[in-house]
C-alpha cells in the first residue's frame, strides 16, 4: 500500500515568486527567444540591424551593472522570501 500523499490532500506549495512575477518572467523569456530568432534571421538577410548594434553596445554596461548589483539583489529577495515563509523570523 502506498503511504504517500494522496491527490485529494495534496496542496500545491506557494512559489518563491508571485503569479505576476512568473508571468512577467515568462514574457521576458519569450521576448528573448523572439529576439534571438529575429537576430538570426536579420543576419541571414544582409547584416545586423540598428537594434542589434545598440544591443551589442549596451551588453557590457548591463553586464557590469548585473555583476555589481545582482548578487545583493538576489540575496535580499531570497532572504525576504525565507522570512515570509517562516513567519518573519529574522535570519
Amino acid at each position: 500500500m502506498n503511504q504517500g500523499i494522496s491527490d485529494e490532500n495534496y496542496q500545491t506549495p506557494q512559489g518563491l515568486i508571485s503569479d505576476q512575477a512568473a508571468s512577467a518572467t515568462s514574457a521576458s523569456l519569450g521576448n528573448l527567444v523572439r529576439t534571438r530568432t529575429e537576430r538570426a534571421m536579420s543576419v541571414r538577410a544582409g547584416g545586423p540591424t540598428l537594434d542589434d548594434m545598440v544591443r551589442e553596445e549596451l551588453r557590457p554596461l548591463l553586464k557590469s551593472w548585473l555583476d555589481a548589483n545582482l548578487p545583493a539583489l538576489v540575496e535580499r529577495i531570497v532572504r525576504a522570501e525565507i522570512e515570509r515563509v517562516v513567519g518573519g523570523t529574522a535570519l
